[in-house]
């Protein structure tokens, strides 16, 4: 009875259970059960590595970070409904995640907001729904850039100058290969 026990202890699991979650193991091959539902969550807790039941329905999640869920390899089953998604720009990480993952479970979510996207199955939004997503460079891009620019300048100044240098030296050969000629007609032969 007490070994049966510890396999419900997340350290039994070999990854912590998010405070906010209560974990079960599904035998060590087989991963974890993690049920966040009905916990009034406004954000994603850090999840076990080696999920594979999900339950996050039921919660305030207006949206879920980008790239969260790339980690959960082994996840197998997902619930998400009941939750008042907010449907912008932030929104589409997860539907672009749940295309691949699971068309039910995308068609499931229906988005709160804003209020002229409210109802709307989160699976029919279209680019334009969304408003304008793309954004301005960052500076630490602008000034990646600038480097950049600098650095490819630099390249070609260099590659201009050997390719002169090339030139001017094969100038030089010649003259003084000429040179040689010259001298050595000037020069009378001994025999």
């Amino acid at each position: 009875a007490v070994l049966g026990c510890a396999l419900l202890l997340p350290t039994a699991l070999g990854e912590d259970c998010p405070s906010q979650c209560s974990c079960w193991s599904l035998g060590e091959p087989w991963g974890t059960g993690v049920d966040c539902s009905s916990r009034g969550l406004r954000a994603l807790p850090r999840l076990p590595r080696l999920t594979r039941i999900l339950h996050l329905h039921n919660n305030s999640l207006a949206s879920i970070p980008a790239g969260a869920l790339d980690s959960l390899g082994h996840l197998q089953e997902l619930r998400l409904w009941d939750n008042p998604w907010h449907c912008d720009c932030h929104i589409l990480y997860l539907k672009l995640w749940l295309q691949d993952f699971s068309a039910p479970a995308l068609a499931r979510l229906r988005c709160a907001s804003p209020a002229a996207l409210r109802m709307k199955p989160l699976g029919q939004l279209a680019g334009n729904d969304l408003g304008v997503c793309t954004r301005l460079l960052p500076t630490k891009c602008l000034q990646f850039f600038w480097r950049d620019l600098i650095l490819i300048a630099g390249a070609v100044i260099t590659l201009l100058l050997v390719a002169w240098a090339l030139k001017f030296s094969k100038k030089l050969v010649c003259q003084l290969r000429l040179g040689s000629r010259r001298l050595g007609r000037s020069i009378p032969k001994t025999h």
